[in-house]
């Protein structure tokens, strides 16, 4: 499931072309139920080298190599989740 490997609503929402947010939330809330998700990391998808950079800025790090549709995660542990 992709929202278990992204953890970014916004990305499963464009992948899944959800119109409503909480369709996608209701989504990803199946994952985790699925999954047993208790991560130590907060997860982002960048689709180019401008989102990447404003990821790194945020302190997120690369994750993974490029997927079948375009994006490459970044990740940075929980605990330095400002917002």
């Amino acid at each position: 499931m992709r929202a278990h490997r992204t953890k970014d609503p916004f990305h499963v929402q464009a992948v899944l072309r959800h119109r409503n947010i909480t369709n996608t939330m209701k989504y990803i809330h199946l994952a985790k139920v699925l999954f047993k998700d208790d991560q130590k990391y907060i997860s982002r998808v960048a689709k180019n080298a401008k989102e990447a950079c404003i990821l790194v800025d945020a302190r997120f790090e690369f994750g993974t190599g490029e997927y079948k549709d375009g994006g490459k995660i970044f990740r940075k542990p929980k605990h330095f989740v400002e917002d």
